[in-house]
């Protein structure tokens, strides 16, 4: 498979929250880099195209706006 991101993704294991309109929803983290992340959701219907990631552990919030959606999980990109 060709790799289409500027940066490497790096595996990890994060707890997060997706904030948004005044609502949250928790989501994993399940690999990052500089650029972007992949966040694995209970469900990505109702989660808008930019939000706010807080990661707690790293006491960080990045604003993202997502580039793709599956299943349980989608690919952001880090404004």
């Amino acid at each position: 498979m060709d790799e289409k991101r500027r940066t490497a993704r790096n595996r990890v294991l994060k707890a997060g929250t997706i904030e948004f309109h005044g609502g949250a929803i928790d989501c994993t983290i399940r690999n990052r880099s500089g650029g972007g992340a992949a966040l694995d959701v209970a469900s990505p219907m109702g989660i808008p195209d930019q939000f706010i990631l807080i990661v707690p552990a790293d006491r960080k919030r990045h604003l993202c706006h997502v580039i793709w959606r599956r299943e349980k999980r989608i690919g952001v990109t880090f404004e």
